[in-house]
């Protein structure tokens, strides 16, 4: 089977599911309560794709090329039974690796039957090990031991190492950048941090904010010295360190300071169907007008493969040549992150 390749040569290999809008966290980066409040309105039931209909397109990008699937929201975990959506990608021919990025707050009473149902690998997003800047960061009562609790449970059901995302904000969380270390390395997780992005037009994003990797580098490397790492696979987005006494590895995402687009192999479907070629991308292309219109198959892999080969998308590296008049980009929360 040849690649599927866009306008760069990008190949089409990894498919993100948004599989629902909701989250029962606030964090400020993403869905900040003064937008996403109680008067907020989420998607209407019969607006998201089913089950069946997300293992539909799963099998037709299988067929396209992808082998790695990650299952996002929102809150996947939000989403009733989603075990039974991991089940049916998981027995999708051609495809390799089923993955999910949670914020843990649900974990601890799901780890074992997502485990059980087929689930390669586990994220949880966790910014900080301090729990009031966990708090503050995720605007949320739930207790920052409720998201431990859930990592050790995916520990517990065989999920190891589980993979920690944390985005570094200025003045925000970067003081607990070795903590977040010392809790990562005790408990032999694999640490991504994360430099903090301009997803959506809600979160209020400057540039003083960031915290560029080679900053985050340096403080850790001070501490626990580091060694750098070979990309495990071609379209890797962290760059990879190991820790020179054998303490296990870090990432670092630089969607900022030093963009990887050039490598970009993601496709992402939101909770309604519709295609995004970017993270940072203002529309998507709608497929769910076509599953439930009687599209074939066939039909559904050739408005696809147009889309992919149709992409130009490389926000991060034109981000300083852009001009506020840059259309406004769809929110993570929509899109999965």
């Amino acid at each position: 089977m040849s690649a599927t390749r866009d306008a760069f040569g990008r190949r089409l290999g990894d498919l993100r599911l948004s599989v629902t809008d909701r989250c029962n966290l606030r964090c400020t980066y993403c869905m900040p309560r003064e937008l996403f409040g109680a008067n907020h309105e989420f998607l209407p039931r019969q607006e998201i794709l089913s089950y069946e209909e997300f293992a539909r397109l799963v099998s037709v990008f299988a067929g396209l090329g992808v082998g790695k699937v990650r299952l996002t929201g929102g809150e996947p975990l939000l989403r009733r039974d989603v075990e039974t959506l991991v089940t049916a990608v998981a027995r999708t021919p051609g495809i390799t690796d089923v993955a999910m990025t949670t914020n843990g707050t649900l974990l601890a009473a799901r780890a074992a039957s997502l485990r059980d149902a087929g689930l390669d690998r586990l994220t949880v997003s966790l910014d900080s090990v301090d729990p009031d800047t966990f708090a503050s960061m995720a605007d949320t009562r739930v207790a920052l031991q409720t998201v431990l609790d859930g990592i050790d449970a995916a520990v517990a059901a065989g999920f190891a190492p589980v993979k920690l995302n944390a985005v570094v904000r200025r003045g925000v969380n970067d003081a607990g950048i070795l903590d977040l270390v010392r809790y990562a390395r005790d408990g032999r997780h694999v640490l991504r941090l994360i430099e903090y992005m301009d997803v959506g037009a809600t979160n209020g994003w400057v540039l003083d904010d960031v915290v560029p990797a080679e900053e985050i580098l340096r403080r850790i490397d001070e501490v626990y010295p580091l060694r750098a790492l070979a990309p495990a696979r071609p379209g890797e987005v962290a760059k990879r360190w190991a820790y020179a006494d054998g303490g296990g590895e870090i990432g670092l995402i630089t969607s900022v300071s030093r963009p990887f687009c050039g490598d970009c192999t993601r496709a992402r479907i939101t909770s309604t169907g519709e295609l995004f070629t970017c993270l940072f991308a203002s529309r998507g292309t709608d497929l769910r007008a076509l599953l439930r219109g009687g599209a074939t198959d066939e039909d559904l892999r050739q408005a696809i493969r147009r889309v992919w080969a149709s992409r130009d998308d490389r926000y991060s590296e034109l981000r300083h040549q852009l001009t506020p008049a840059h259309p406004a980009r769809a929110e993570m929360s929509y899109l999965g992150g």
